[in-house]
């Protein structure tokens, strides 16, 4: 949904006859969003695409589900200390969740055996650690560390993870979508002249044309459940496509931080929206320029949001106690702010090295049984 894009064998219109050289007829896949009134993708197959037998899901990852309302208190996981898995779908483990949003970890060390559909939301997998290869009917998407990897609903994937090095995935399932968000867009959906990224910035799928990898297993996701379903061909037998619905990924150094006279609100940093979630980017950066400024946030009080945080490097000079790999969740209804000394060491910075990926959502923010395995039980009185 970034732009439109147009690859491999198309008729010269669409909902129009598209044969092959030897007179076969290829069979239209309409991938639309909103019904029918939102961004679409018409995808060109060799052979049917809805002939899939019913089976049982051979892989999956749990689902959220949480115990009685815990009480309010600013929290703390390290999700260092979850366990590895083998494919992504084995080792993805959801840490926090409401109506909108699943916030998971994953830490694969094989590709996927079978591929994969959410068809329950849009999933944005921030890559903490590795690189390799997201491959999809559409296309391969390359990724890197620090890269954003965006999947759309719906689409049948595998992740294959480069050789050699740790994988490590922390990801957001959008239950209500997800897109870019609509002041960084002109009134022809054109990326403004000052967004904090442009075009150019997205990485779009590579497109080679039918690709039959010997699986014919695809799990699908729907209101938590998983589903197999076996296909006697190739599910990845697109000859072409053309449309505005696809996966991509952006690097997260690639957002353009803003800079101002004083301390500067995080939507500012809002990177991607979500139903009820913004997702934001904090990136190194120089610090407010004003003579008297305190660089380090402010305390504040949300009424209205949860806010999540995943660190992922440099230096988080408001927090102790957190790393790499930690996640902080301050919920709506309580102050939260710098640790002490925080604030006041801020004064006469230059600039910021922290590398963060934030979530603020209207929904409270519930845990799973992974998360309470790994919270930091004392990081609520850290702050006194």
């Amino acid at each position: 949904m970034i732009e439109r894009m147009s690859v491999g064998d198309l008729p010269r219109k669409h909902h129009i006859q598209l044969r092959s050289a030897a007179g076969a007829l290829r069979y239209e896949h309409c991938l639309t969003r909103d019904g029918f009134d939102g961004p679409y993708t018409i995808a060109y197959h060799e052979r049917r695409p809805h002939t899939a037998k019913q089976g049982e899901a051979k892989q999956s990852y749990p689902t959220p589900e949480t115990g009685d309302l815990r009480a309010l208190r600013r929290r703390h996981y390290d999700s260092t200390k979850l366990g590895g898995g083998t494919t992504f779908l084995a080792s993805r483990r959801p840490i926090l969740f409401n109506r909108d949003v699943v916030v998971s970890v994953s830490r694969p060390t094989t590709a996927d055996d079978v591929y994969f559909s959410n068809g329950d939301g849009d999933d944005l997998h921030f890559v903490f650690q590795g690189s390799g290869t997201l491959r999809t009917m559409l296309g391969d998407v390359r990724y890197q560390k620090n890269d954003y990897v965006f999947v759309p609903r719906g689409t049948i994937h595998r992740f294959i993870p480069d050789a050699g090095a740790p994988h490590w995935l922390f990801s957001i399932e959008c239950l209500g979508g997800m897109g870019i968000p609509k002041q960084w867009r002109n009134p022809v959906g054109q990326l403004r002249m000052d967004a904090p990224y442009c075009h150019r910035d997205f990485k779009n799928p590579t497109f080679e044309g039918p690709r039959d990898e010997g699986l014919r297993h695809v799990v699908v996701k729907r209101q938590n459940r998983f589903d197999g379903f076996d296909y006697d061909d190739s599910p990845l037998d697109v000859v072409g496509w053309d449309g505005s619905v696809y996966p991509w990924a952006f690097a997260i150094l690639d957002f353009q931080p803003r800079v101002g006279l004083v301390h500067l609100p995080p939507t500012w940093h809002g990177t991607f929206a979500a139903r009820g979630a913004l997702i934001c980017s904090f990136v190194p950066r120089p610090v407010d320029f004003h003579p008297e400024s305190v660089p380090c946030p402010y305390p504040h009080s949300s009424v209205d949001v949860d806010e999540l945080l995943f660190y992922c490097d440099g230096n988080f000079t408001s927090r102790k106690g957190v790393g790499p790999g930690s996640i902080s969740h301050h919920p709506a209804g309580i102050a939260h702010g710098p640790h002490p000394g925080a604030y006041e060491a801020s004064v006469g910075s230059k600039q910021t090295t922290e590398l963060a990926v934030m979530l603020d959502c209207y929904e409270p923010l519930q845990p799973t049984p992974h998360a309470l395995a790994i919270e930091d039980a004392g990081y609520h009185e850290s702050f006194r």
